[in-house]
């Protein structure tokens, strides 16, 4: 292999790290712990943030109040009390002054022997005037690297240097070193992946030059636009990394289009148009432009793939049921698949009472039916006698067979795996799918994340519907929010109160919610009618009490996180929703979804306990502020970050290691558009320039992306 010439292959980049001069197998082991195990995983593994090392201060030159990294010699350390803390204290000092490093939370054991008397030392972190010396400085729980060698100053000294997220006894100098020689030995060495064409006309930087750039930046870098994200060098590996996976789900949905013929139905309206004379209101200008939609995929003698999305409350059941009608009119069965019980018997008990009026057969088929009645309802449904089948993970039990299967629908995909789906797919000749979330994320992160479907976006609320009051009360204010419920239940209105529990399974937390139960009927309400719904229950149990209460029989319905998705009760005006700050943010607005749905004001109360943490903070005040699911969206991807947000791994995605979906949504958008082009002019990558590109692919998307796809 040439010194100076881009590798012939990407091979050389799998030699594992533990290889590298200065890692060996315990390091290795180390740069495991963060999914480094190969020359190329340590190449695209970015630092966090970035230290400008390159004009360092002396300690007389400090400034207060200013993130500042300097050098100095250990001079003392100890250990002193104020009051009953302890505080671990160090000074250093160059020759022009002196400065105290503290340490509220620390393991002294650890600091003693880490850093020793006389050392030099680069310390980075806030510097601030010493409380106790109004003439003196202080850093507390500052970043510290030793420096053993003169040598080893080139890489941490006198330039900008790299801080990379490490973990536990793995330390910046050691990481840095071994990078600097991971960069120095194969940046050069990386191919182009992308074509020149698509370099050229996006003005990228050469992916080598850009790998070198990011690890050991320029003098003349930026050193904000570098802890920005937002170097030459940066968009062009942000770019690549987009590139990869929306050419991944390009290839996956040119798979699914290429599917054998599916079933082109035919437009007949009868059943639709008969709904319509049930339902007590109009559809909205988006659920009718989503319909159109469907109903033009429907046409199509190819499968439709297409996601459904919109905020809770908007009304995408409704629009699936026209879909079904459509099967059913056609002669075809449809299914929804969700992935509780209790919502597979809401959304039963709510399509059942309009199909009834239509001569329509739905069935309800769930993991809590048994023996004679299981098998009489898979005798209809085999034997087509049931046209819409609604249920849960029991569908794909290899026992249940259709007749003629043509529509899926299934609820809250996130929930899913993707091989479920597949198996649903399979119990029918090429169904249609149509897949539901209330997840609202913006258009092009939908794309991205159900890559291989359409999507189709309700995004307003219907008519009359006026935005949910949220409030957050602790405990000692409970009597007032028992006082307001009093209030409402004697304007007729209705009441959830719902229990965090943890684990649906442990005895302790039914114990729970039945106690509740029993003490809000005999202590607080007993002049009401109290109901009591969990997991646990019945089918025939959970069904009564979500009748009671949708037919006004039960004044207060307290409830565990099942009614989280599907209960739809427009008279519900309250619900209130102990230990709040348990739960994550899009959960409690699904749970606050719950409300609002009739023509009057509605509230939600959000009972906390103290201490609540910092994150926990957030995700009340995001709460109080607004009930736009979008903006919710939004706010939950700042707190929990896109991959526990999406969910990226149970979805089939690849994970994104640096490459942000709502940061860099601008470089999203272009790096979709160019992938889906280049799949449009080069639908198997067959151009001998790609071979590169076509390499990079598997690597990233693995077993993810079948060979088969790209020729």
């Amino acid at each position: 292999m040439s010194i100076n010439k881009p590798s012939a292959s990407l091979e050389p980049f799998q030699k594992p790290i533990q290889y590298i001069k200065g890692v060996g197998p315990k390091r290795a082991a180390l740069f495991k712990k963060l999914n480094i195990e190969t020359i190329h995983d340590a190449l695209f593994f970015l630092p966090r943030r970035y230290e400008d090392r390159s004009h360092l201060k002396s300690i007389s030159e400090l400034m207060p109040g200013e993130q500042q990294t300097f050098v100095a010699e250990i001079l003392l350390k100890d250990v002193s009390k104020t009051g009953k803390r302890k505080i671990y204290k160090m000074v250093v000092g160059d020759k022009t002054g002196k400065i105290i490093l503290k340490w509220f939370h620390f393991n002294e054991r650890y600091l003693s022997r880490r850093y020793k008397k006389g050392e030099r030392i680069i310390v980075s972190g806030l510097v601030q005037l010493d409380q106790y010396d109004r003439f003196g400085l202080e850093v507390s729980h500052p970043d510290i690297e030793t420096l053993d060698s003169e040598s080893s100053d080139l890489v941490h000294l006198g330039r900008i240097v790299p801080v990379y997220s490490l973990t536990e006894g793995f330390y910046q100098k050691t990481a840095r070193s071994v990078m600097k020689t991971v960069v120095d030995s194969y940046c050069h060495l990386y191919p182009e992946i992308l074509p020149d064409f698509i370099i050229t006309k996006k003005n990228l930087m050469p992916l080598n030059k850009a790998l070198t750039e990011v690890h050991f930046p320029s003098e003349e870098a930026d050193i904000n636009l570098l802890n920005d994200g937002k170097t030459g060098a940066h968009r062009r590996i942000i770019f690549n990394e987009f590139f990869l996976l929306e050419l991944g789900l390009g290839l996956k949905k040119k798979g699914t289009q290429k599917e054998t013929r599916g079933i082109s139905y035919k437009p007949k309206s009868t059943l639709t148009q008969k709904l319509q004379t049930h339902l007590s209101f109009e559809f909205t200008s988006s659920q009718k432009r989503s319909l159109q939609d469907i109903y033009e995929d429907m046409k199509k003698p190819h499968p439709m793939n297409r996601l459904l999305q919109g905020d809770v409350g908007c009304g995408k059941t409704i629009v699936a049921l026209m879909a079904l009608l459509l099967a059913v009119e056609n002669g075809y069965q449809g299914a929804i698949m969700v992935p509780t019980e209790i919502l597979a018997e809401q959304h039963h008990f709510n399509i059942n009472l309009l199909a009834e009026k239509l001569g329509i057969k739905t069935v309800l088929l769930t993991s809590g039916i048994k023996n004679k009645k299981k098998k009489e309802i898979l005798e209809e449904i085999s034997l087509g006698k049931r046209d819409i089948i609604i249920g849960t993970h029991a569908l794909i039990q290899d026992e249940v067979t259709f007749k003629r299967l043509g529509l899926v629908v299934i609820d809250e995909q996130h929930r899913f795996g993707v091989m479920q789906r597949a198996i649903l797919k399979k119990k029918g000749y090429n169904p249609d799918v149509l897949i539901m979330t209330a997840t609202p994320i913006p258009r092009t992160l939908a794309l991205t994340v159900y890559g291989d479907l359409d999507v189709s976006i309700i995004d307003e609320m219907p008519k009359n519907r006026l935005p949910v009051i949220t409030k957050v009360f602790f405990d000692n204010k409970r009597a007032e929010v028992y006082s307001f419920i009093k209030e409402e239940i004697r304007k007729q209105r209705q009441v959830y109160i719902v229990l965090p529990l943890v684990e649906e399974s442990e005895k302790s937390d039914l114990k729970a919610a039945t106690e509740m139960a029993s003490y809000l009927k005999e202590e607080i309400f007993p002049e009401y009618s109290i109901g009591l719904l969990h997991g646990r229950m019945k089918s025939e149990e959970k069904e009564e009490i979500m009748r009671q209460f949708k037919e006004r029989g039960l004044d207060i319905l307290v409830s565990t996180t099942v009614i989280e998705v599907g209960m739809d009760i427009s008279n519900a005006s309250t619900i209130v929703i102990e230990h709040a700050e348990r739960f994550g943010l899009s959960q409690l607005h699904q749970m606050r979804g719950r409300v609002g749905r009739g023509p009057y004001q509605s509230y939600c109360f959000l009972m906390v306990k103290y201490p609540v943490t910092e994150e926990g903070k957030m995700r009340l005040n995001a709460m109080r502020e607004t009930t736009d699911g979008f903006v919710i969206a939004e706010k939950d991807l700042e707190i929990r970050g896109p991959g526990e947000f999406f969910g990226t791994r149970q979805s089939g995605l690849p994970e994104l290691i640096y490459a942000n979906i709502i940061r860099d949504q601008r470089v999203l958008e272009e790096a979709r558009k160019e992938a889906f082009e280049l799949i449009a002019a080069d639908p198997n990558l067959k151009d001998p320039s790609l071979i590169f590109l076509k390499e990079s692919l598997m690597m990233k998307w693995k077993d993810r992306l079948e060979l088969g796809s790209i020729g």
